[in-house]
């Protein structure tokens, strides 16, 4: 079976800066797969070329099968993608907006107003429907822009943030939502840097540091790496790290930390 995302040496410049360096990725179908990196690393630059929102420099990208460039139109009917910024119109209504956006994807009428009635009720949105989207919260900006990516049911879903700005409740209710679509076959790509999410939700991580791809497998895979590559005792016995090792761990580890620990390179005077 042909993986669900595929990217092959996919590289992105931007004026002689390579922000994105031959990246290979794989992600199987009915992966919950996390995609972390410190600020700057690379992850919304890649996500945007996996998505079709921006135009690799070079490399290839296939979803489920098809490359995405050759048939854009195709294969964007089958993901959904909540970007980084959103990219919600501000004048609309809740449901005008997801009335247009299902109408977008194909769906006849009647299932959209059922689907968007369903989404509202789920996200907690349906309590004001006058209201503008121009006067939303950035988290319920956050729950209507995943409402309109899951809107048309698809087989692959990216989410850029999806919980930044959203209240634990919320967040509790969303979790369950994607979970529910992992049971079902979908393939989720997500990437946010609240770590203790990422590590309860996804089963496979890959890890982008300075543009390139430096860890990537399920959480056993990547405690295993990080537990060979820590140094040996005095006595030559293995490292005691206090047990199975977090996924902040393993992260501070690969991109240069040392696992479990930040050593500030200075001080703020006044407040030391």
């Amino acid at each position: 079976m042909a993986p669900a995302i595929a990217a092959s040496a996919l590289t992105r410049t931007f004026n002689g800066f390579t922000a994105v360096d031959h990246v290979d990725l794989a992600v199987e179908p009915g992966q919950f797969f996390g995609f972390l990196g410190p600020n700057g690393a690379g992850k919304s630059t890649t996500i945007k070329m996996l998505t079709g929102l921006l135009a690799p420099s070079a490399g290839m990208v296939q979803i489920l099968g098809q490359d995405l460039f050759s048939n854009p139109v195709e294969v964007k009917r089958n993901i959904g993608v909540v970007p980084e910024g959103m990219a919600l119109f501000g004048k609309l209504t809740a449901t005008e907006y997801l009335h247009f956006v299902g109408r977008m994807y194909g769906l006849d009428k009647a299932t959209t107003a059922q689907r968007t009635g369903e989404l509202l009720e789920f996200m907690g949105l349906a309590n004001e429907p006058k209201k503008m989207i121009a006067d939303y919260s950035h988290g319920m900006g956050k729950k209507l822009a995943l409402a309109a990516a899951v809107i048309h049911g698809p087989k692959v879903l990216f989410l850029d943030e999806p919980f930044e700005g959203v209240d634990a409740i919320a967040a509790n209710t969303l979790k369950t939502m994607l979970q529910n679509m992992i049971a079902r076959g979908a393939t989720i790509f997500l990437t946010s840097h609240v770590l203790e999410i990422v590590e309860r939700l996804c089963s496979h991580i890959a890890i982008i540091h300075r543009g390139h791809i430096v860890a990537h497998g399920s959480l056993d895979e990547l405690r295993a790496g990080v537990q060979a590559r820590l140094a040996p005792t005095a006595d030559g016995q293995p490292p005691q790290t206090g047990g199975v090792l977090t996924l902040e761990q393993i992260f501070l580890n690969v991109v240069g930390g040392e696992a479990g620990v930040t050593h500030p390179e200075q001080e703020l005077t006044w407040l030391s």
